[in-house]
């Protein structure tokens, strides 16, 4: 290239023009030889390493080469072909303009830095999704963790810039950032507050991708899709997407469903409020009638027993039903509840079962029922759930009981 270029030289020198003027022509005519090689050598490599990569992708049963083709790996790297060859060939072209070599050194050096850092960010994006491939890594937070680390990698990319460009060592600019540390905190709060909450949902444990979350007080309430550095993504039931700040999980409360869906079965808790003025003794007659209710037979046959034995032992006058032991309806309809509960197929059994009355109120008398649903899919807990009231519902006449319903009266 050196005799390339002082072939041109003195050619133009034997031509007559001055040593300037062929200068500059040389310049010229060599920027030009460069800008075409370059050009030739940079549309090649990228062709043949690419073409080569992408192959041997094909080709492999592993999926990580995959995604370095995906996030352009190798085509940032066939980059430093061509800027190698520029880094070298560009002090000969400008060996007679030392100032604009100066510059251009830095300049190179500049670009020297970012290359390598978008080959970095291509190397970590593939991290990134090969790990999320994975079944063990599929619900943490992995961008989290490749946006901190890019934040460094940006953050010493910077240093070495200004470092470049001002030709002051990297302490100085250290220096003169602890001296705006208070501005620096104010500008990059979120971001600051957002990378420590990042560490403290990772290392807790808090959310991980796919948890279902509720945070009311911003209309959360569905699967988490994504979790980076500055948000959390939720996709709602309605399919609506709803971002929070990551540091709202660290400082505000949230219901996170992850224990619900990791354990044996979906609670049920609801309460049928039950007229207080139907809650009765039980007779004779109606003891009769409830025992051809199967789930109750032997168990009342058993109590009933048990209660006349007492009263006999104690001289109970029963011609008052209020005297001595009593079954009533109420109580009765109470177990029927658990019997039924006890017996359902898609109860899990292993958990809790209790049918259980609540403090009276103006509305009635609540009698809550508290299980747990076997299936916890949404759809098929609902179904279930419906199911068990519909036939609670329509056993309570059985037992002479009726269900407190509020009776407006219109005056015309």
């Amino acid at each position: 290239m050196k005799n390339l270029i002082r072939y041109f030289y003195n050619l133009f020198v034997s031509k007559g023009l001055s040593e300037t003027t062929a200068e500059y022509l040389n310049l010229l005519i060599g920027i030009s030889i460069l800008i075409v090689v370059l050009f030739i050598v940079d549309f090649v490599f990228k062709k043949v390493i690419v073409a080569v990569f992408k192959s041997y992708a094909s080709k492999s049963k592993n999926t990580f080469d995959d995604y370095l083709v995906k996030n352009k790996t190798f085509n940032y790297l066939a980059h430093i072909v061509p800027l190698s060859l520029t880094i070298w060939i560009v002090p000969m072209l400008f060996v007679s303009f030392p100032t604009a070599e100066k510059y251009l050194e830095i300049l190179f050096h500049i670009m020297v830095i970012v290359l390598s850092i978008w080959i970095l960010r291509s190397i970590l994006r593939t991290f990134r999704d090969f790990l999320k491939s994975l079944s063990s890594f599929k619900d943490k937070p992995i961008d989290s963790y490749v946006q901190v680390f890019m934040i460094f990698v940006w953050f010493i990319g910077g240093i070495m810039i200004f470092s470049s460009m001002t030709g002051k060592s990297i302490w100085t600019f250290l220096t003169a950032l602890g001296a705006m540390s208070a501005v620096i905190l104010l500008i990059f709060k979120d971001t600051i507050l957002g990378f420590v909450a990042s560490i403290q949902v990772a290392v807790n444990d808090t959310v991980r991708i796919g948890d279902w979350i509720t945070m009311e007080k911003y209309g959360a309430d569905g699967d988490v899709v994504e979790i980076n550095l500055s948000s959390v993504k939720v996709q709602n039931f309605d399919k609506t997407i709803t971002t929070i700040p990551t540091y709202y999980l660290t400082s505000q409360s949230f219901k996170n469903w992850r224990g619900m869906m990791n354990s044996g079965g979906r609670r049920i808790k609801r309460a049928i409020l039950i007229k207080t003025s139907s809650i009765s003794f039980l007779s004779t007659e109606d003891l009769n009638k409830l025992q051809e209710i199967e789930l109750l037979n032997e168990y009342l046959q058993d109590v009933q027993k048990n209660i006349d034995s007492h009263n006999q032992e104690n001289n109970i006058n029963k011609n008052v039903l209020m005297n001595g032991r009593n079954l009533t309806n109420m109580g009765v309809f109470r177990t029927y509840v658990e019997f039924y509960l006890e017996n359902h197929p898609y109860i899990n059994k292993t958990m809790t079962i209790m049918s259980r009355q609540l403090p009276p109120t103006a509305q009635g008398t609540p009698l809550e029922i508290y299980a747990f649903s076997n299936n916890k899919v949404w759809k098929n807990y609902e179904k279930i759930m419906a199911d068990i009231f519909d036939h609670l519902l329509s056993a309570i006449p059985y037992f002479d009981l009726e269900v407190f319903e509020l009776n407006y009266t219109i005056n015309k």
